[in-house]
């Protein structure tokens, strides 16, 4: 597993994120989790493009924010 943080300015606001990314996932588990206050927020699969697509959002994220990670992410993935 590898670990992160990344920062995404909504508006005026900049948001600080911890994400995991899990190298040997199995199709069990989502291969990124993205963690707000040590509270998992959202996750993600990569498809066969490795653009992102979202496979929980138990934080109710917004779909502004949620795209907003993804595009920052997709630039590591």
């Amino acid at each position: 597993m590898e670990r992160f943080d990344i920062s995404i300015k909504q508006g005026e606001e900049e948001l600080a994120f911890e994400v995991r990314e899990y190298m040997h996932h199995d199709s069990e588990k989502c291969k990124i989790e993205v963690f707000k206050d040590e509270a998992m927020v959202v996750s993600f699969n990569p498809d066969q493009h490795e653009h992102l697509s979202v496979c929980q959002n138990p934080g109710k994220l917004d779909k502004q924010l949620v795209h907003l990670i993804a595009d920052h992410l997709e630039k590591f993935v």
